[in-house]
């Protein structure tokens, strides 16, 4: 038995259509996690279709209820010997809605349909594609081993992550003891490009900020109070920019992060941030001064206005509103003061004249990271390179939000990701999908790197 010999039964998974037909089967489940009618979908996504693949592979089960009652959650476990090193790993099962009807030539969200290399199907993408890779890997390497894997594994399963994870603090807290483990390992997102293996550390966080002003009720006729009426619209778009200027560059320094170390620029100094020819082009000047793409994507903050609105834009009166109202989010990095981010634009507005401005926040993820030198990244860098022969963009952190904090600081563990998807997916929007040869890399890339756990092991 040996590395190789795992490799190639993983790849003959691929080949065969067995890999695939799993993942079809996964993918016709409709855990839309934002819909109130899919709790039966998400239960037995778990007990139909993880638990007995779990099961198969000798792990034990079993589900840890929602605190909420919004969606339930599976611990499966896996125990060889209390002297081997113990990995948490961790997937969703729910997806977004399928949005059915608007995906190319009337596919069914809910199957995979393979066009070119390409396989569609709602979640295959975000997060079943992913998770399936990873326990089709534990699969291969514990047949190739003859019934054994060389280490200890937890594998936590949530169906709440497309709702922003609001019970997995909670239920991870309560498990404490049963998800000690020595290492997390998990996969979401996209690589940092289809040809390119990644591993990232940690994910941003993200903040939403609110800005209302309203000065009266209802809105009046611009030809009769043109020039005698104070417009919120006019005044909540002079109020952002001096926020954030016409360039994306953040204006309030209490917005943004500390400097950016050393360490950090040289791991993000050989990361390209290249669009595909079906992604949208970088804008050229947009951002924050002196840095790269991959520094302002990975290193820095970012705050966009994700929606702003007065009057009707659809069918819009000769009148002067009445309110104005506009929904702002800080993505942010390690290091920056977020709790201090409100009080901080609050002052900032009633200096320059906007007090009337009512700021608030809502949806909050957490930003989190496991340091560079963490003995673990090395390791995972160097099993990914010895897999596929070159060298994976290590970033550190995902450009998005995750709850990784969920296992940096509840539960301390070091957290490394490595994504099996690419950034032209389509996640979250009709026409989600894999390619067929990232993922069978991917497969391969985490056949190796737990066939390298179990030598760790030794």
């Amino acid at each position: 038995m040996s590395r190789e010999q795992a490799i190639a039964r993983i790849d003959a998974q691929f080949e065969s259509g067995e890999f695939l037909a799993v993942l079809d089967r996964m993918v016709g489940y409709k855990t839309e996690s934002q819909s109130d009618k899919r709790g039966e979908e998400l239960q037995a996504y778990l007990d139909k279709e993880l638990v007995p693949q779990f099961t198969a592979l000798g792990f034990t089960t079993k589900i840890v209820p929602s605190p909420s009652g919004r969606g339930p959650n599976l611990l499966a476990s896996y125990h060889e010997s209390d002297d081997l090193p113990t990995v948490l790993m961790y997937g969703h099962g729910d997806v977004v809605p399928g949005m059915e009807g608007e995906w190319r030539d009337g596919l069914d969200p809910w199957r995979c349909t393979t066009v070119g290399e390409r396989v569609y199907g709602r979640g295959t993408a975000d997060n079943k594609g992913q998770h399936a890779i990873n326990i089709a890997a534990l699969r291969a390497v514990h047949e190739t081993r003859g019934g054994r894997l060389g280490f200890n594994v937890k594998f936590i399963v949530e169906m709440g992550e497309e709702i922003g994870s609001p019970d997995l603090p909670k239920v991870c807290e309560s498990l404490r003891d049963e998800l000690k483990a020595d290492l997390f390992l998990a996969s979401d997102g996209p690589r940092l490009s289809a040809e390119r293996p990644t591993i990232f550390l940690g994910c941003r966080g993200g903040r939403r900020i609110h800005l209302d002003l309203k000065l009266r009720e209802g809105a009046h006729h611009s030809g009769n109070w043109g020039g005698l009426l104070a417009n919120p619209a006019t005044i909540l778009a002079s109020a952002i920019s001096t926020l954030v200027d016409r360039d994306g560059r953040i204006l309030l320094d209490a917005l943004k992060p500390p400097r950016i170390i050393n360490q950090i620029r040289s791991a993000l100094a050989d990361v390209v941030v290249s669009p595909t020819p079906d992604e949208p082009s970088l804008s050229e000047g947009w951002g924050e001064d002196g840095l790269s793409p991959a520094e302002r994507l990975y290193a820095w903050n970012t705050l966009e206005v994700l929606a702003i609105n007065a009057g009707n834009v659809a069918n819009p009166a000769n009148a002067i509103p009445g309110e104005a109202h506009a929904v702002l989010q800080l993505r942010f990095v390690v290091g920056t003061d977020i709790e201090n981010v409100v009080p901080a634009i609050e002052k900032h507005l009633a200096a320059n004249g906007y007090g009337d401005i009512k700021v608030s926040q809502s949806q909050f993820f957490n930003a989190s990271r496991t340091d560079i030198d963490n003995p673990w990244v090395g390791w995972a860098v160097e099993s990914v390179r010895k897999t596929t022969g070159k060298p994976p963009a290590l970033l550190p952190n995902f450009g998005g939000s995750l709850p990784n904090d969920v296992f940096t600081d509840i539960l301390g563990l070091p957290t490394v990701w490595v994504p099996h998807s690419y950034p032209g997916c389509s996640q979250h929007a009709p026409d989600e999908h894999i390619l067929k040869p990232v993922t069978s890399e991917a497969l391969r890339i985490m056949a190796g790197l737990f066939w390298d756990l179990g030598e760790k092991g030794k």
